[in-house]
């Protein structure tokens, strides 16, 4: 198994909490290619407190920024089940992270597919390297769970919930 694969798989246990909580599906780990020093999962996103804050990049980020405050963090690398949206892009370009994995990708909001030319030099000169598709079918399984359960209204009948249940 690689690396990517190894890590995926955590970030997809992260995931697999969220979605037990009947939270959006979405985990992320992030760590310095040997070991894992943040992960997140996404909250908020049931019917009764939903927020478009409480991602799970953005947790595992404040997470990382929290625990390694005396520390170089440089040459990281995020795994998320699902493509970042353009907030939680933007936040790991910020946080110095150099590369992006991602499982499943968010035909409704994804932000890596973004134009950077033509935005300010921070998020324009960024090196981050992008790799798609890790694990990919164990993570729309997942998406596809949350959306055939009738409990969970986030998202639902939105061009990525369609999407994900016609694959």
């Amino acid at each position: 198994m690689t690396d990517d694969a190894y890590f995926m798989k955590i970030a997809l246990e992260h995931a697999e909490t969220a979605l037990r909580a009947g939270e959006f599906p979405v985990g992320c780990v992030i760590t310095d290619g040997s070991r894992v020093l943040a992960t997140g999962s996404r909250t908020h996103s049931s019917q009764a407190d939903v927020n478009e804050v409480d991602h799970a990049e953005i947790i595992a980020i404040k997470q990382l920024a929290q625990g390694q405050r005396s520390q170089d963090i440089t040459g990281l690398t995020i795994y998320c089940t699902l493509e970042p949206c353009l907030m939680c892009f933007g936040a790991i370009i910020l946080s110095s992270i150099n590369t992006l994995v991602y499982a499943f990708e968010d035909v409704m909001g994804g932000g890596t597919g973004l134009d950077r030319d033509n935005l300010a030099p921070l998020y324009k000169n960024a090196p981050v390297s992008i790799v798609p598709g890790v694990l990919r079918d164990e993570s729309h399984m997942l998406f596809k769970s949350f959306f055939t359960n009738p409990a969970n209204t986030y998202w639902k009948d939105s061009l990525l919930a369609r999407y994900i249940l016609e694959k």
